[in-house]
């Protein structure tokens, strides 16, 4: 059951959610492994049981943040798991929703770095790949990466950093400073966007952002990215964008997922029409910590004519396009 607020029953993080058919499938890192669950609706895919699909049998380490996409034909669920610095990207497979997945193979992306929240997409006719690292193999920030596929499982050519939190509005809470949880979709005037996670998820400062790529613009080139001038989606006042409102029922929502048909981000609807989104929070009233996190249904509104500065390069260009707006 959902409360008024959009809270289900289901408690943790991250979710992953995507509509396939008449059926809405989520994945969740569950019993030291991945889980599915599926449902005629979304609030239905709280209440729905949880399969078990994949553990941990070869002693991986954690498994965070499994994020579920149906491409050519099969379902793809790709998730990190390691143990402090070694967590890397990993990929399983299955014709079928809830059995029958592949063993785990390792993503292989550039430089073999730190990585998690990867996810797939496909923009311009080419298949790509964005996920939250460290530049290095430290624990300085995480910033966020994109790279061609060659396949469902390598990238090919360099990685690439689209995004640093770099903005006073991301630096809140820092130790270490975050961009994470990127999530693909494009909008209805064809321009890619990544909206992303940005202050630590242990703190009711976690929020929502959006990149947005100019139009006509390359995806591994960092300044025809634009981000946008605050949170879109956070309880945290000071760290808004300009007409954006924080907001009612829940703190520090974020590591949000779209529930787009076969999690393809060129599935988004038309201007004016609201679309299904999840994400994580914690209940106003409740103290804000991991433990006290359950995923939310929300909704989400292509938002136009939206003007993105940047704030830190004085003179440089603004851009203006389609922002989004979330509600709860």
């Amino acid at each position: 059951m959902s409360s008024a607020s959009g809270r289900t029953s289901l408690g943790g993080a991250d979710p992953s959610v995507i509509k396939v058919g008449d059926l809405y499938v989520s994945a969740k890192s569950v019993d030291g492994g991945i889980a599915v669950r599926s449902a005629t609706t979304l609030e239905g895919v709280a209440e729905a049981p949880k399969r078990q699909v994949w553990r941990d049998t070869g002693g991986l380490g954690e498994v965070w943040a499994p994020e579920i996409v149906h491409h050519d034909g099969q379902y793809r669920i790709y998730f990190a798991a390691g143990r402090g610095a070694t967590h890397r990207m990993y990929h399983i497979s299955s014709p079928f929703a809830d059995t029958g997945y592949s063993a785990a193979t390792k993503v292989a992306l550039p430089d073999d770095k730190w990585a998690i929240d990867g996810v797939p997409f496909t923009f311009d006719g080419q298949r790509w790949f964005v996920w939250s690292g460290w530049s290095g193999d430290t624990n300085v920030e995480q910033n966020l990466y994109i790279a061609r596929m060659s396949s469902p499982t390598s990238a090919t050519g360099g990685r690439y950093v689209i995004s640093q939190p770099r903005e006073p509005w991301e630096r809140v809470v820092g130790n270490p400073y975050i961009n994470e949880a990127p999530q693909p979709i494009v909008d209805p005037s064809g321009r890619l966007h990544i909206t992303y996670s940005a202050n630590g998820s242990w703190s009711s400062k976690y929020c929502v952002a959006d990149l947005r790529l100019r139009a006509g613009g390359d995806p591994t080139y960092v300044w025809d990215w634009y981000k946008s001038n605050g949170c879109l989606f956070g309880s945290h006042v000071p760290s808004m964008m300009a007409g954006w409102h924080t907001t009612v029922n829940v703190d520090g929502p974020g590591h949000h997922t779209f529930v787009l048909p076969r999690g393809d981000a060129g599935a988004a609807p038309v201007p004016g029409n609201r679309f299904p989104t999840m994400f994580h929070a914690v209940e106003k009233g409740t103290p804000y910590s991991w433990s006290n996190r359950y995923w939310y249904t929300g909704t989400a509104v292509w938002w136009g004519s939206s003007t993105y500065r940047r704030a830190n390069v004085p003179g440089a260009p603004t851009d203006v396009g389609f922002s989004l707006k979330f509600f709860e």
